[in-house]
């Protein structure tokens, strides 16, 4: 049931201050920020971090008025959205006019249509990366995940959502260099109110990964400068619109669009497809069914994509994974105009921060939050779920616009694999925990023994 805004009365929020909080954040953030939505059990939390006093907004309801019903009021600006800007610029990431046109031109390239056209290349590319793991397979090697799933996810971004026109010798650049990004942010994602005069730990590592990544984009841009090339995709898509007589667009709006698209469609894919593993190797059972309705359905032939209507429990699976490590964790937004949520007083210029992390582990809205249950996604349990109790792509208007390219790679990816392979997680250094950057990378290094399923391809 929805929340008459109007009709609620006006409450305080529940306060958090620096001096009970610092250290714990400081040590554990994310422990830390769980520790507080919990306590709080969604209702408004008010961070006192001394510089910066944020409202963590938690609540299905809560949520959707900050993302829906009033988004043109909270906006994708201010303080906690500047480590962002820095590093996407005027693109599709940031918001007013530069996102509106953004979306307009990238749109296209992730249409029904369009991905429908494109899902044959998709399912040959991921077949042809995963068909690598057969040596390690057999050889009795273990595999680092995260590598691995990177390996497998960039050779099909780059295949079908790059048209091909990036280079190896180019991505092997990007790959590393996003990485020191994604991981370096950290602590400008933490304390965003940090002048940039005073340096924190990561700033030289991001400062290294941007530079690379500037001058192998650059180089591209200037490559493709007279002649996009042909087809439906992200470059192409970029640079004829630079070349449009009169756009008005410059070789720095298509760095900042070829950047944040380049970021959202790897470093969220890989990530969560790492996640996968430990999650199954927790849940015996789990994989036994993925690997039966997989061997049933694909038998020994090459997944495709007409396969994907036959395999609901990898549907199941893979937003489960996506309830426990969503590919955007948190969304901070800025109020342009007083209002209220949940009768809390929020004024102008005050920042409200939305995490589909902490609302997919509320112990109000989701029962047993902290297991992995694919079994909440039935077609039943989807159809009475609030709209706003899952939301791993964020909401509104600038909900992902590639979450159905998300949810198809990710899918062709996992029943690749089990049509092919056994995985048993090899034995980790203690808990498997989250540590905060632009994404949520596991704390150590995960690795997989692959058992082949025998039967070469």
């Amino acid at each position: 049931m929805s929340v008459d805004v109007d009709a609620v009365p006006v409450r305080s929020a529940r306060n958090f201050p620096l001096h009970r909080t610092v250290s714990k954040l400081v040590r554990n953030p994310l422990r830390e920020i769980l520790r507080i939505s919990t306590a709080a059990g969604g209702d408004i939390a008010r961070l006192d971090l001394g510089a910066s006093h944020p409202y963590l907004v938690t609540h299905p309801d809560h949520v959707q008025q900050v993302l829906r019903k009033e988004s043109q009021n909270f906006v994708r600006d201010g303080t906690f959205w500047r480590p962002l800007h820095s590093l996407f610029g005027d693109s599709i990431m940031s918001e007013y006019d530069e996102w509106e046109l953004s979306k307009r031109i990238l749109q296209p390239v992730f249409s029904t249509g369009t991905i429908r056209s494109l899902s044959d290349h998709m399912a040959r590319a991921i077949n042809e990366a995963v068909r690598q793991l057969d040596e390690p397979a057999r050889e009795g090697r273990p595999i680092e995940v995260l590598p691995e799933m990177g390996r497998i996810v960039h050779d099909t971004v780059i295949k079908v959502l790059f048209g091909d026109k990036i280079r190896q010798a180019e991505a092997d650049r990007m790959i590393p260099a996003m990485e020191r990004l994604a991981t370096s942010i950290a602590f400008r994602f933490l304390l965003p109110f940090v002048p940039k005069s005073i340096p924190l730990p990561g700033d030289r590592a991001f400062a290294e990964g941007l530079k690379v990544m500037d001058e192998t984009l650059n180089e591209l841009v200037d490559r493709f400068r007279y002649d996009a090339g042909e087809g439906y995709d992200i470059f192409t898509a970029l640079c004829k619109a630079r070349m449009t007589e009169g756009s008005g667009l410059d070789d720095r709006w298509v760095r900042d669009n070829l950047l944040a698209m380049w970021a959202t469609s790897t470093e969220t894919t890989t990530v969560a497809l790492t996640w996968l593993w430990p999650m199954l190797g927790e849940h015996p059972e789990v994989t036994d069914r993925l690997c039966a309705e997989i061997a049933e359905v694909v038998g020994d032939e090459d997944v495709r994509p007409e396969h994907l209507r036959r395999l609901p429990y990898v549907r199941q699976v893979v937003q489960e994974l996506l309830r426990l490590y969503p590919v955007g964790w948190i969304f901070p937004r800025i109020a342009l105009s007083d209002t209220s949520i949940g009768g809390v007083q929020i004024k102008s210029g005050q920042t409200v921060l939305v995490s589909p992390f902490l609302t997919h582990r509320l112990e109000s809205v989701w029962d047993r939050p902290l297991e992995f249950d694919p079994e909440r996604f039935t077609a039943e349990a989807n159809r009475t779920r609030h709209r706003y109790a899952y939301y791993p792509f964020g909401g509104g208007p600038h909900q992902c616009i590639g979450r159905h390219v998300f949810n198809m790679e990710a899918e062709l990816i996992l029943t690749a694999i089990l049509s092919r392979h056994r995985p048993s997680l090899m034995p980790t250094d203690g808990p498997v925990e989250a540590r905060i950057g632009a994404t949520l990378r596991p704390d150590q290094p995960l690795y997989l023994k692959l058992d082949p399923m025998g039967r070469p391809r």
